[in-house]
């Protein structure tokens, strides 16, 4: 096993960005319609077979989508996420309610992951259980929790097993990786361990989880911290971390929703950031991002030069985010801000903020993939979903 990380540097980010090739569409008006008409969604994926493809019951495709009421300012949203069931089919999304009972998770609430069916029915949800069960107020500890849920389809009904224990099995060592356990904090201000993304690599059929983490930057660094891909085994005891698969060496300091789509036998890391996130904020667009390798632990090369894969448009800056890459190449996302001419969207007021806010499925993308370069094809889609 590899361990040396690949290097995310300024390096790369100085390299040609590739303009049209690696620039979203803007995405018109009138805006994708609410999937949720009183609760907004963000960061969905769907629940795999562990070939990868998406799971389909009963004709209908099955995602996972972090859900909110749609009350107050936008970025609120993050103290009351909610894992949601959502079903998929030609006319459209079906809401299918919590995927889990209150009081469920470990957590104060429920953050980013990733879900398999296995062989037996049940289905392996990995997610991220923020804060503490029933504290007073949001705290930002993260752990990795998985609920194995029995896949219920009784009586016309399409849901997940209420009484499904979840379980703690992965947190962050203190030692390569920082503990992340602020009491104190809000998004884009924290230490990560968080969005767990399921991978089992076909060269030797072991399972993974990739990890968004947190590593010590440099002494001469202006920040404390910088965002790393964390790299996760299967074991017969239980997940053992490994050595990280990226560090954003002085780059950046919160990378998020890591995965790994294998084309063509080569390893394509994917991984989303906000333009807040690097050092300076600013100096980089909000996008999604990757490096590809000949194997799951390298050596690592940045796509495209930077490792810019797709990126908002310069009059959109903030449209849409956590962006995840299918098996078939096709790219979802939400519909984050509108640009409204006025203050940043994450400090305007909140009814300016929810005025800009889109908290629904943003169209659908599509990516070609050769070698170490990308291109974004035509939207294969003008609405929310496929």
């Amino acid at each position: 096993m590899n361990g040396e990380p690949a290097r995310w540097t300024r390096r790369h980010l100085a390299a040609p960005a590739g303009g049209a090739a690696t620039t979203a569409p803007v995405i018109g008006l009138p805006a994708p319609p609410r999937v949720l008409p009183h609760d907004d969604i963000w960061d969905l994926w769907p629940i795999q077979e562990e070939d990868g493809s998406t799971s389909v019951v009963r004709g209908r495709e099955l995602w996972i989508a972090l859900s909110a009421p749609a009350l107050g300012h936008p970025e609120e949203r993050h103290d009351r996420a909610r894992l949601r069931l959502l079903a998929r089919d030609a006319d459209g999304w079906t809401d299918l309610g919590h995927a889990f009972a209150d009081g469920a998770s470990p957590g104060s609430r429920e953050w980013s992951g990733s879900a398999v069916r296995r062989p037996d029915g049940t289905v392996s949800v990995f997610y991220t259980a923020a804060g503490r069960r029933g504290e007073a107020r949001p705290t930002f500890a993260q752990t990795v929790v998985e609920a194995r849920a029995r896949l219920v389809t009784d009586d016309g009904r399409i849901q997940l097993d209420q009484a499904a224990e979840h379980r703690e099995v992965l947190r962050s060592d203190g030692v390569t990786y920082l503990p992340a356990d602020e009491v104190e904090g809000g998004p884009g201000r924290i230490k990560a361990f968080r969005d767990p993304g399921w991978f089992r690599d076909p060269a030797d059929g072991r399972e993974y989880l990739l990890v968004a983490a947190s590593v010590a930057a440099s002494a001469d660094a202006d920040h404390a911290f910088m965002g790393a891909v964390a790299l996760a085994a299967a074991t017969p005891g239980g997940w053992s971390l490994r050595p990280p698969l990226l560090v954003a060496d002085g780059v950046n300091h919160e990378i998020e929703r890591p995965h790994i789509v294998v084309h063509r036998s080569s390893y394509y890391l994917f991984f989303c950031t906000h333009r807040h996130s690097f050092h300076p904020p600013g100096s980089a667009p909000s996008g999604l991002y990757g490096f590809v390798a000949p194997g799951l632990t390298g050596p690592y090369t940045p796509l495209n030069g930077s490792g810019l894969v797709l990126r908002n448009p310069v009059e959109e800056p903030d449209q849409a985010y956590a962006w995840l890459v299918l098996p078939d190449l096709k790219v979802v996302s939400f519909l984050n801000y509108r640009s409204t001419g006025g203050p940043d969207p994450w400090t305007a007021e909140p009814a300016e903020a929810r005025a800009a806010f889109g908290g629904t499925i943003a169209p659908v993308l599509e990516l070609t993939l050769h070698e170490d370069a990308t291109s974004v094809v035509v939207p294969v889609s003008t609405g929310a979903g496929r």
